[in-house]
């Protein structure tokens, strides 16, 4: 009986033993400092030119980093770089570079541009039973959205365009209604081919638009064409191949007409000269092949890191963006950053630290 009783003390004390070392099961096992590092959810807001390739990036990057979340919302680059200004989002998004003020007035410090990628502006419209890739000139595609050219028939579109039958249809201007990247390139265009529109107009990511009606991000331009008999807009060209809508062809400034593509937005980006801090226009581009409208999408990044998880989460995704994620640009009709760019991405990357420390090994 004693023996008995001194097996059963002795079992009782390596089971009691047993649940301590295991936490009862692991259940409340604190995570380690190295599990800590390597999760993390990222909010991240901007730019809907992005949108589409960001997206994809974020998804294909998820399956081998399961434990790192990112949520990236399409709310137009003007609220991107106003959330990240006040450090309410983790990372902006914008294809309408910020301005000096726009930095000076940034709660968490230095902010960084960091290239994603680059694409074109497509200038969509929607006229049944019109061919596609009209020809519509820089001075007459200025004068439409001032409200000065009106129908379609007009003779300055007619004589840009012999042979072809255009129908006596008015003209509806569909343009952005929210804070807009592609609003900022496109209107860098305008204001760059026509003085009248740079003194009445001007560019900016808002505007106080001459005529038109306005959509709420790309995929909201993209409704009101597809739903406006005789419209004309501008969206990234992503959202125009999505929704199966026609382009118009541009004249560039060797006067030779281009239409949006990866191979003429690529050449518009090849006779840049980019500076330091990346902030860039590459709008009406010297060069044969340049498609005239045409522009960055950066992220927003803050140099100085104040979570140290998340920050390392985040540079790590970006490099792996604009590395591997490159992949994915082509087949979403967005053209691959030079390698020459990149590499000048990674040293930018290098310089965001946490607490003095850099953040990518």
């Amino acid at each position: 009986m004693l023996i008995r009783k001194c097996r059963f003390l002795v079992c009782l004390a390596a089971i009691v033993l047993t649940l301590s070392l295991t936490g009862c099961g692991g259940e409340n096992k604190e995570p380690t400092a190295q599990e800590k590092s390597d999760s993390a959810n990222l909010t991240g807001s901007g730019s809907s030119f992005v949108y589409p390739l960001l997206n994809q990036q974020i998804e294909e990057y998820r399956k081998n980093h399961p434990k790192i979340s990112i949520n990236y919302q399409s709310t137009g680059s003007g609220a991107g770089i106003k959330q990240v200004s006040e450090q309410t989002i983790d990372f902006g998004a914008t294809d309408g570079s910020m301005t000096d003020e726009q930095l000076k007035s940034a709660k968490g410090g230095n902010l960084l541009h960091i290239p994603l990628t680059l694409g074109a502006v497509a200038v969509t419209y929607n006229l049944p039973s019109t061919p596609k890739e009209l020809k519509i000139s820089p001075a007459v595609l200025a004068d439409i959205f001032l409200g000065k050219i009106t129908n379609w028939n007009d003779k300055r579109i007619v004589d840009d365009n012999p042979g072809v039958a255009l129908p006596d249809l008015q003209i509806t201007v569909a343009h952005r209604s929210d804070g807009s990247g592609t609003t900022y390139i496109f209107s860098d265009y305008l204001s760059t081919i026509s003085p009248e529109w740079g003194e009445k107009v001007g560019k900016g990511t808002s505007l106080n638009w001459p005529a038109g009606i306005g959509g709420k991000g790309n995929s909201g331009v993209a409704g009101v064409i597809q739903q406006t008999s005789g419209s004309i807009g501008y969206l990234e060209l992503a959202y125009a191949v999505q929704n199966n809508l026609t382009y118009a062809m541009m004249k560039n400034k060797e006067g030779k007409w281009t239409a949006p593509s990866l191979q003429t937005t690529s050449a518009a980006a090849a006779a840049a000269t980019i500076p330091e801090d990346m902030r860039v226009s590459i709008v009406n581009a010297p060069g044969a092949e340049a498609y005239p409208i045409a522009g960055f999408a950066w992220a927003l990044i803050y140099q100085n890191q104040t979570d140290k998880a998340k920050g390392t989460a985040l540079v790590n995704f970006i490099n792996w963006a604009i590395h591997d994620g490159q992949a994915l640009s082509e087949g979403l009709h967005y053209a691959k950053l030079p390698a020459n760019l990149v590499s000048r991405e990674e040293g930018m990357l290098k310089t965001i630290t946490f607490e003095g420390e850099p953040l990518l090994k």
